[in-house]
């Protein structure tokens, strides 16, 4: 799901200053074929001249009305990487093995901090908040009390507002090499949302090529929270070509269909018979150009599939992706009721991304877990409601192995 937002960075300055005074199913059955083999999650890397590498911290260090940017590296036993960064709680780069074992950088993004900064933002990797997705016409009411936000996709209100938490300067603490822990205090009525908002973010990289993130958030008020990251996955490497020809499952047999404007109509259908479901491994171009009315509205994929009908206890298997060419698995598994699966059908190529590639059309996809778009105005969706005394409190984990 995503949007080019114009924000010139004069005025991200300004507003940072003011602020400092995309069912169970079963594992083993996503994405595999007849002749694949028991997946390795433990997989080492080799060590090759073409292996790719991480960006340069330097590239991402900087300040901003008195904020410090910077690049996080994270890294395991198994020569697993992650790079983040606190500008938009961002994840830049996640090098994870193939099945002959060479490095691929399997998140698509920039790889500086400047792009990010300046111009449209695509979202590249980011933490999105207050409210990811969609809340219809930019409004919502909350005891009574109508509270309106930015209209910033088309008549709709889209990943928490103009700047939201994908544009602004987290405070980061890395304390050892697996970990890293991002906050950010967004104030009360900042992008229209009552209540100070204090979150924490926790990025941990895994001896088992596991990125687990754990969300947490209190408030001062009553307030709605929806947080989920927006990382763009290409499994055969960023700048590789489409992701048609990946192989995706998702454990749900419903989904929320949308009008024109992908805001849910508030209806829970079946996804069987339709181009939609993925509960069985399908290659995601083999019906992404469907004349099916909800391919059309979304222009592909850009669909919330329902996991469930509320936040789990634990965590749930969500959906499997296999990267067609290189063998490499993942895995997301979740707490979250619902699942955002995007196809990048907004990419246009207008973007030099990663090795001097450009975005292009349906390059990445995302899988944004997530509760259900819009709601705070659907009644029969769970809710998003917090309030203070409470925790919001969230897991995902994006696993990492080869098939061969």
């Amino acid at each position: 799901m995503n949007l080019r937002l114009k924000l010139p960075f004069s005025i991200l300055g300004i507003f940072l200053l003011s602020l400092s005074a995309c069912n169970n199913g079963s594992k083993n059955q996503a994405a595999e074929s007849d002749n694949s083999q028991s997946t390795d999650s433990t997989a080492t890397a080799s060590s090759s001249s073409e292996d790719v590498s991480l960006p340069s911290k330097s590239d991402f260090q900087n300040v901003f009305a008195d904020r410090k940017t910077d690049l996080y590296v994270l890294k395991n036993k198994n020569n697993v990487q992650a790079a983040i960064t606190n500008y938009g709680g961002r994840v830049i780069s996640l090098l994870v093995p193939d099945k002959s074992g060479k490095m691929t950088d399997v998140i698509v993004g920039f790889d500086k901090l400047k792009p990010f900064t300046e111009g449209g933002d695509t979202y590249f990797g980011a933490l999105v908040g207050r409210y990811g997705n969609r809340i219809a016409k930019g409004k919502f009411t909350l005891d009574g009390k109508t509270y309106t936000l930015a209209t910033n996709n088309g008549p709709n209100h889209l990943h928490g507002g103009k700047v939201g938490f994908s544009r602004v300067i987290w405070d980061g603490n890395q304390s050892n090499d697996s970990t890293v822990v991002l906050t950010y205090v967004s104030k009360d009525g900042e992008e229209g949302y009552p209540g100070t908002l204090t979150s924490k973010i926790t990025y941990t990289l895994s001896s088992a090529n596991e990125l687990k993130i754990d969300y947490e958030a209190t408030t001062n008020k009553k307030t709605v929270v929806n947080l989920t990251n927006h990382s763009y996955f290409n499994l055969n490497g960023a700048g590789s070509g489409t992701i048609l020809g990946h192989q995706l499952q998702i454990n749900a047999d419903r989904y929320t269909p949308v009008d024109s404007t992908l805001i849910p109509t508030g209806k829970i259908e079946a996804l069987a018979g339709t181009p939609l479901d993925f509960k069985n491994a399908t290659a995601i171009g083999d019906r992404i150009n469907d004349a099916h009315q909800q391919i059309k509205f979304g222009k592909g994929y850009d669909h919330n599939y329902v996991l469930a009908t509320q936040r789990s206890a634990t965590l749930k298997p969500a959906a499997a992706v296999l990267g067609d060419k290189t063998g490499i698995y993942m895995e997301v598994s979740t707490q979250e009721p619902g699942i955002q699966f995007y196809s990048g059908n907004f990419l246009e190529g207008k973007n030099q991304i990663k090795g001097g590639k450009q975005d292009e059309y349906r390059s990445a996809f995302c899988l944004e877990t997530q509760h259900f778009p819009d709601s705070p105005n659907q009644r029969n969706f769970p809710s998003t409601v917090l309030a203070p005394g409470q925790t919001y409190k969230t897991s995902t984990v994006y696993k990492f192995s080869v098939k061969q």
